[in-house]
C-alpha cells in the first residue's frame, strides 16, 4: 500500500520524493510504503491551510453540517478498507476496526450538530444604551497529531470538531499507521470539502522532530491538539508554551477498575476483561489496575483468570482472534520486562505469561504491590495488575496512587457509595458498574494530571477551538471623562 502527502485536495509525493516503510508488527513484511515529508512539505500543508481558512471561516453552518453529515457517510462504505489496513500496519482485529470505524461516523455526525452551537451570550452593561455581547469566532490553522492505537476514531475528532468551528486542519498522521489515517483523509475529501481545509502529511520517524517543530513554529497555526504518551506531550506542550500557542493533550493513563466488596463479580470481571484486553491493552483508557477488596479478592481472582484464559490470540491479518500483536518487538520486550520484574518480585501470575514475537496471550498478575514496576509505570499491553486492598478507603487511595488520570470504573451494589467512590477518584471520567473503556461522541473526554488537559467530543470542544470575544455596540456621542 502506497500512501502519499495530501495538499488543496491532491496526493503529492514527498518534495525529495523519499518514502519511508512501515512493516506487519506479526510477521515484519513491509505492507505500507508512505510518502516521506519534510519541512519544506510541512510548511506547503499550513499555507495552503492558511489560505483555506481565510474562506472557510466565512461558511455557514448548514454548509458545514451537510459536509460533515457526507464525510460521515463516507467513512461508514470505507469500513471493509479500514478493517484491512488497521489488521495489517498496527494488528488490530476486525471487532477494534469495525469499533473505530462507527466511533468515527458517529463523531462527525455529532459535531454536524454542533454547526448551530457555536454561540455567545449578552452581558449586562453600565452603560445607557449600549449593547455588551460574546461572540464566537475560528482560531486558525488546527494542528492535528494523532496517534496509531484508535486511528479512525481519533482522528475523526482531531478533524471534524475544528472544521465544524470554522478552521482548517493540517493532520499530520502516525508513521505506525499512515495507510489507515490516509483512508479518513480520502473520505472528508469525497465529501466535498474545499482544497485545502484538511491537508495531510506524513514523515519518517526519524524527521519527526524537524517536521513537528516547523509545524508547531509556523505563525498560521494556532492550537495544536495531541493524543499520544505523556513523554512526547510534555515536548509538545514546551514547544507550544515557547510560541504561546494552546494545546488540547490527552496522553497516557494506568485506568484503575475499583471493585468494592458488594460488587455484582461477575459482572465485574467482564467488564475487567473487556477493558483490559480489547485490542491488546493498547488504549489509552485501557484496565491497568484491578483493585479489588481483600474480602472477595479470592473469588474475582479465580474468576478473572479462567475466563482470561479463553481468550484466542495470533495474528488478525491470518484470521479471527481477540488478541493480537503488540504493536512492536520493542513494546513485546518491555512488556516482559515488566513482567519478568513483577514476579520476581512476588506477584503471581495466574494467566497468560511469556509472548510468542509480539504475540501475548491474556496476561493476568495478581499480588502486584508498589515496590514493582508494573504498579506505577504504564504497561500499554495485554498485561492486568491485581492490587488488594484492605477497605474501600483504602481502594479509592490506590487509585489514585498513580500520575495519571484519564479513567476509571467502579463496582458496587451500593450506588450512593460507589458514586462517592466515583467522586473521590482524580480522574476524568469514571464509569460505575462500567469498564474503564467507554466513549460517546456527546460526552467529554479528556483527563487530569499526567493525563493531560483539554477535553474533546460534545459541547466542550467548543471552547477549544474556538475563541471567545468580546463585542460591544455603544452611541458614538457617549460622554467621556476627558
Amino acid at each position: 500500500m502506497d500512501t502519499y502527502i495530501h495538499i488543496d485536495n491532491e496526493e503529492r509525493q514527498a518534495e525529495t520524493r523519499a518514502t519511508f516503510e512501515r512493516r506487519n508488527p506479526a510477521s515484519d513484511a513491509i505492507v505500507t510504503r508512505g510518502a516521506a515529508g519534510g519541512v519544506a512539505d510541512a510548511i506547503k500543508t499550513v499555507e495552503s491551510a492558511q489560505t483555506a481558512f481565510l474562506e472557510w471561516k466565512k461558511s455557514g453552518p448548514t454548509q458545514r453540517r451537510a459536509l460533515l453529515l457526507k464525510a460521515a457517510d463516507e467513512i461508514e462504505a470505507r469500513a471493509d478498507d479500514f478493517v484491512k489496513a488497521m489488521a495489517l500496519e498496527i494488528g488490530a482485529n476486525e471487532l477494534w476496526a469495525r469499533f473505530n470505524v462507527m466511533l468515527a461516523a458517529n463523531l462527525f455526525r455529532e459535531a454536524a450538530g454542533l454547526s448551530t452551537q457555536l454561540q455567545g451570550e449578552t452581558i449586562p452593561t453600565d452603560k445607557p444604551g449600549a449593547l455588551s455581547m460574546t461572540i464566537r469566532q475560528p482560531v486558525g490553522v488546527i494542528l492535528s497529531i494523532v496517534p496509531w492505537n484508535g486511528p479512525v476514531v481519533l482522528a475523526a475528532r482531531a478533524i471534524a470538531y475544528p472544521l465544524v468551528c470554522g478552521n482548517s486542519v493540517v493532520f499530520r498522521a502516525s508513521e505506525t499507521s499512515p495507510r489507515t489515517h490516509e483512508i479518513i483523509v480520502q473520505a472528508v475529501r469525497a465529501a466535498g470539502f474545499p482544497a485545502g481545509v484538511l491537508n495531510f502529511l506524513t514523515n519518517d520517524p526519524k524527521d519527526a522532530p524537524d517536521v513537528v517543530d516547523a509545524l508547531i513554529a509556523h505563525p498560521a497555526v494556532r492550537r495544536i491538539n495531541f493524543t499520544g504518551s505523556t513523554h512526547v506531550g510534555r515536548i509538545i506542550a514546551e514547544k507550544a508554551g515557547r510560541h504561546l500557542k494552546r494545546c488540547i493533550l490527552e496522553l497516557g493513563d494506568k485506568s484503575p477498575l475499583v471493585v468494592l466488596d458488594d460488587a455484582d463479580i461477575d459482572g465485574a470481571v467482564s467488564a475487567g476483561i473487556f477493558g483490559a484486553f480489547l485490542y491488546q491493552g493498547q488504549i489509552c483508557m485501557s484496565t491497568e489496575r484491578i483493585i479489588v477488596d481483600e474480602k472477595i479478592a479470592g473469588d474475582y481472582v479465580a474468576k478473572f483468570a479462567q475466563r482470561a484464559k479463553t481468550l484466542p490470540a495470533g495474528d488478525p491479518a491470518q484470521g479471527a482472534c481477540i488478541l493480537g500483536p503488540v504493536i512492536s518487538k520493542g513494546a513485546a520486550d518491555r512488556l516482559r520486562e515488566l513482567l519478568d520484574d513483577a514476579v520476581s518480585k512476588g506477584a503471581r501470575l495466574v494467566a497468560g505469561g511469556a509472548p510468542k514475537g509480539t504475540v501475548f496471550q491474556a496476561t493476568v498478575l495478581d499480588g502486584v504491590t508498589p515496590g514493582m514496576r508494573i504498579y506505577s509505570e504504564e504497561t500499554f499491553g495485554p498485561i492486568v495488575s491485581i492490587i488488594h486492598a484492605k477497605d474501600t478507603d483504602d481502594a479509592v487511595r490506590i487509585a489514585n496512587d498513580t500520575d495519571y488520570g484519564l479513567s476509571a470504573g467502579v463496582f458496587g451494589g451500593d450506588i450512593a457509595r460507589a458514586i462517592d467512590v466515583a467522586q473521590r477518584i482524580d480522574t476524568g471520567s469514571v464509569h460505575i458498574n462500567g469498564a474503564t473503556v467507554a466513549n460517546e461522541a456527546q460526552a467529554p473526554y479528556g483527563g487530569t494530571k499526567a493525563s493531560g488537559f483539554g477535553r474533546f467530543d460534545g459541547r466542550a470542544v467548543i471552547d477549544e477551538f474556538t475563541e471567545l470575544k468580546w463585542l460591544t455596540i455603544e452611541s458614538s456621542q457617549q460622554g467621556y471623562p476627558f
